[in-house]
């Protein structure tokens, strides 16, 4: 039988003693270290990921070691927690950047954000789930469901969703008491209301790319869109106004989650949606 030197078994036991004890004494004896693999295999993420969010800017290691290893202490853990926390949301790695490194950033409030987020998203897919069901025993002749109750789950998760991606932008523009209204509004829709929305939605992308093709945001396709536009939007807010509606389309640019949403229907197209907007729609 081959015994192994004490070094070498030492080694093969456990290679990261070595490169870990340094850091450990340094931070005093702060037993929660972790090379990128180790933290790699502890939030369930690549180490290509963390390689990545290092080169961003958006986790940096707390030390690299003279051999070259980076290592992450309990700092490094919390806030990978936060940047899976928000990863979640679907919030992108900029926008998490510019969340956890300003100044007022308050982890216990986040926490709190994060679990209230959660809790809307449970309860969209409760709704969903109920929706399915009362699908399902309707189908085998045991529930007869109205058709209100048909579209209440979808209703319900779209609702979510515009909280998630947009509330907080949407409340700061616009008020806590209009985004609530809006959202019951739409809740609040028929079958009919829900789809003609829906087909709205369709329309204003199908208008869009025909009009950026043409280059011409004061033209008639252009003025075409911005109607169509204005019909989609009323669906929703329970008080239209032209200002609203003007500052809704800086945002369009100025906020890279609606500029990368729109530019993936056609290139450009919300610099175009902008300009149209801001060329057909009245200043007052």
């Amino acid at each position: 039988m081959h015994t192994l030197p004490a070094g070498e078994f030492a080694c093969a036991v456990n290679v990261d003693i070595d490169v870990t004890s340094g850091f450990m004494l340094a931070f005093g004896g702060e037993a929660n270290v972790y090379t990128i693999g180790q933290l790699a295999k502890l939030a369930g993420v690549t180490t290509r990921t963390l390689r990545y969010y290092d080169q961003i800017g958006l986790l940096k290691p707390a030390e690299i070691s003279e051999a070259g290893y980076r290592l992450y202490g309990r700092e490094q853990v919390d806030t990978l927690q936060q940047i899976l926390f928000y990863r979640e949301l679907g919030v992108g790695p900029e926008e998490i950047i510019r969340i956890i490194s300003a100044p007022s950033f308050d982890r216990q409030l986040a926490l709190e954000g994060h679990l209230k987020a959660l809790i809307k998203r449970r309860e969209a897919l409760d709704a969903l789930i109920s929706t399915v069901s009362k699908t399902l025993e309707a189908h085998k002749g045991g529930l007869t469901m109205t058709d209100e109750e048909k579209f209440e789950g979808f209703k319900k998760k779209l609702v979510e969703e515009n909280e998630e991606k947009y509330g907080a932008e949407a409340r700061g523009l616009y008020g806590d008491d209009v985004v609530d209204e809006s959202n019951a509004k739409l809740m609040g829709m028929t079958p009919a209301e829900f789809a003609r929305m829906q087909t709205l939605s369709a329309e204003v992308n199908e208008a869009l790319k025909t009009a950026v093709q043409t280059g011409n945001p004061a033209g008639e396709e252009a003025r075409r869109l911005c109607e169509l536009h204005k019909q989609w939007l009323m669906c929703a807010w329970p008080h239209y106004s032209s200002a609203a509606h003007r500052g809704l389309a800086q945002m369009y640019v100025d906020d890279e989650r609606f500029s990368a949403y729109y530019d993936s229907i056609a290139p450009g197209a919300a610099v175009f949606l902008r300009d149209a907007l801001l060329h057909f729609l009245p200043e007052a």
